[in-house]
């Protein structure tokens, strides 16, 4: 039953990653897009910083509950435990993600910050693997 509990507890720290990357990410690249920072117009982050939120996005106007909760939820069932009893780190890990409102407005917001990472890919489109620097020797 430990065993379970550790997958649960690991399960909610990789929700955590998940959500902390997705955000951070947002604020890093709005900051690089001011700063001129290059890094930030990286196509491969950039592509798996979109295609993470559109996941979000698209579970969330489907109305599929994220896998991970889920997925969490019935380790932590198999560990003996209720969904609520959980360990020190998964409280404060699910107290900073997760609040109480209407699914319809986490559903908005989701694609609300969809639609502002998809912005900054107009915006300041990232620079594809492909492409030479004009400053580098072919």
């Amino acid at each position: 039953m430990a065993f379970y509990r550790f997958l649960a507890d690991a399960i909610a720290a990789v929700h955590f990653a998940y959500v902390a990357f997705v955000v951070v990410g947002m604020v890093l690249i709005l900051a690089g897009i001011a700063l001129r920072w290059r890094w930030v117009r990286n196509f491969y982050f950039r592509a798996v910083h979109f295609a993470m939120i559109s996941v979000v996005v698209v579970q969330a106007l489907c109305g599929v509950v994220c896998p991970l909760t889920t997925w969490e939820n019935q380790l932590r069932v198999l560990a003996g435990q209720g969904v609520e009893s959980r360990s020190f780190v998964a409280r404060w890990v699910h107290r900073l993600m997760f609040f109480e409102a209407p699914a319809w407005v986490f559903t908005l917001c989701y694609c609300l910050f969809g639609l502002a990472v998809l912005l900054t890919l107009v915006a300041a489109p990232p620079r594809g693997p492909w492409r030479k620097d004009a400053g580098q020797p072919q």
